[in-house]
């Protein structure tokens, strides 16, 4: 059924305007990995009525629940690229002791006995032959590669010197952590008052 087109204009006319708010609105910039700064408002009235049109308390909360879940975001991302470097640099350490064996056994002209994890709780023992100097290390995506021992030390060396590079950032992450808690409850709290 259509409606007149007396109706249809009236009801035009009838919508009030809506208040402008941007993530700038309620941020004051950024640190220095670009996580805005919640604004601390005084006086949330003084600041909704600086609007034009001023505005309505769904509209504070929904921008604040938009900057609150941005928060939530970056808290979730920093806290996973902690827990991947600090799973990063022992694994490489145990690698290189590894090759590191491996060498010495070659060297002594011996083998290496060892279990392997075929499932979950099942395990097969197997003799590796050192003599030949190669081992295979997992690159990652899919990707394994042969190496000499010297070459797979090489390797590894380089990529621990990396790793502990990057592992003086976990301080930091832990420091901007804090911070975006802190900006995680400072928006929260507006949401609330």
């Amino acid at each position: 059924m259509s409606t007149p087109a007396s109706t249809t204009s009236e009801s035009q006319s009838d919508e009030k305007p809506v208040a402008n708010i941007s993530l700038e609105s309620i941020t004051e910039g950024e640190n220095s990995r670009g996580i805005p700064t919640t604004k601390f408002l005084d006086d949330i009235e003084t600041f909704a009525n600086s609007f034009s049109p001023p505005a309505s308390p769904e509209l504070l909360i929904g921008a604040y629940s938009d900057l609150y879940s941005k928060f939530k975001a970056y808290e979730q991302q920093l806290s996973q690229k902690s827990a991947t470097f600090r799973e990063k640099l022992p694994e490489i350490e145990k690698s290189i002791a590894l090759v590191r064996h491996l060498k010495k056994k070659k060297e002594d002209g011996g083998s290496v006995v060892t279990r392997y994890n075929l499932a979950d709780t099942i395990y097969a023992k197997a003799e590796v032959d050192c003599s030949q100097g190669i081992v295979n290390l997992w690159l990652g995506a899919n990707v394994m590669l042969e190496y000499t021992y010297d070459e797979a030390l090489t390797l590894l060396t380089s990529k621990e010197i990396l790793a502990k590079k990057e592992f003086k950032e976990v301080s930091s992450f832990e420091i901007l952590l804090d911070w975006v808690d802190f900006e995680i409850f400072f928006s929260l709290m507006r949401i609330l008052s």
